[in-house]
């Protein structure tokens, strides 16, 4: 059996390098199987704005990595047994991926991880395309091609079989709620931790719609006394990113749109406090202390209304940080076991 990684396209700022560094050798290494990636080459850095990748680029990304799986499967390197893991399961490579293996009677697994995708409506496709039906259509194919097909939250599972059962018949088999494989930010971040505070509020997210930015940027002008940075207008490197996250005392979040969330699980690695609304992915990960009233920021106007209340828990633990640094600890004690684990990924594939 040898697992081959059909990886996400890597972008410098975001996690999807330290995948592909780090992914194949913790697969080696928890199944005791050869691992190979299929890249695509070199990768566009300049995403589409608002976005985690570049709509064109990833696509010709995408086209290279079918390039090299026909090549396998005309050179006969394919074999029973082999697996497939692709890192996005939005990609339509897949699809012609069971074309070949079943055509030429090659007996495969395929497994990919899903972020995303038109059933989220504050997605970009969700946004964006919709409903329409070539996208849904697209979408189930992909997912019945994967035997697994694993998600990171039960509130993503939910979001996903809540559309589409509408329409199709999902086999629920076929459905893993698995932590990602992100067990290296614990080493990668490990210097960071206990650097000095300073009084330090990161928005740590994509600047899109769905994220809000706005309410960060009302919050600043009205709490001079602490310092707002939103990362991504920064052009920071990794490096000086997670140096801000070490002396950060909060990491804020409005979101309508989360999934999981790794931003903020960096955060608690160093003690930064996580801020979140009681919704989405974080509703099931985080603890009481650290989510507030979804309707505080459910849009702009309703937070103008609760804005006093949203102010008055900054405060509260900016003003008393050393005193929630036990509840982080238990934070992230949660994160790293159900959340940041590869390990129910790893057995999953072996089990194939």
């Amino acid at each position: 059996m040898t697992i081959y990684i059909v990886d996400i396209e890597a972008v410098d700022t975001r996690y999807t390098k330290q995948w592909k560094e780090h992914l194949p050798t913790q697969l080696q290494r928890a199944t005791n199987t050869d691992v190979e990636v299929i890249s695509g080459g070199d990768t566009p850095q300049a995403t589409t704005p608002g976005a985690f990748l570049n709509f064109g680029g990833t696509n010709v990304y995408k086209s290279k990595q079918l390039e090299k799986i026909g090549e396998m499967f005309c050179n006969g390197v394919v074999k029973d047994g082999d697996y497939f893991l692709y890192t996005d399961a939005w990609n339509p490579t897949v699809i012609q991926l069971k074309y070949m293996a079943e055509l030429l009677g090659v007996d495969i697994k395929v497994g990919g991880l899903w972020h995303a995708g038109s059933y989220d409506p504050q997605d970009f496709l969700g946004r964006l395309i919709g409903d329409k039906p070539w996208v849904r259509h697209a979408e189930m194919s992909m997912f019945e091609c994967y035997d697994d097909n694993f998600f990171a939250t039960d509130f993503h599972i939910d979001m996903f079989t809540d559309v589409f059962d509408e329409d199709y018949d999902i086999d629920y088999d076929k459905i893993h709620r698995v932590g990602w494989p992100m067990e290296y930010l614990k080493n990668s971040l490990n210097s960071y931790k206990g650097m000095e505070k300073r009084d330090l509020i990161l928005f740590p997210h994509r600047v899109a719609p769905e994220k809000q930015v706005d309410i960060f940027r009302d919050l600043k002008e009205r709490l001079p006394q602490y310092e707002f940075v939103v990362c991504q207008e920064q052009q920071l490197t990794k490096n000086e990113y997670h140096n801000l996250l070490g002396e950060a005392k909060i990491v804020f979040s409005a979101n309508l749109q989360e999934t999981l969330g790794i931003s903020w699980y960096e955060g608690a690695i160093v003690d930064a406090i996580p801020m979140m609304p009681d919704r989405l992915s974080y509703s099931e990960m985080a603890l009481p202390e650290f989510k507030y009233d979804s309707k505080w920021t459910e849009d702009y106007d309703c937070y103008l209304h609760h804005k006093d209340k949203v102010i008055a828990q900054i405060v509260e633990y900016m003003e008393n940080y050393d005193s929630f640094l036990p509840s982080i600890n238990k934070q992230l004690s949660k994160l790293n076991k159900e959340f940041f684990s590869g390990t129910e990924l790893y057995k999953a594939i072996a089990d194939e």
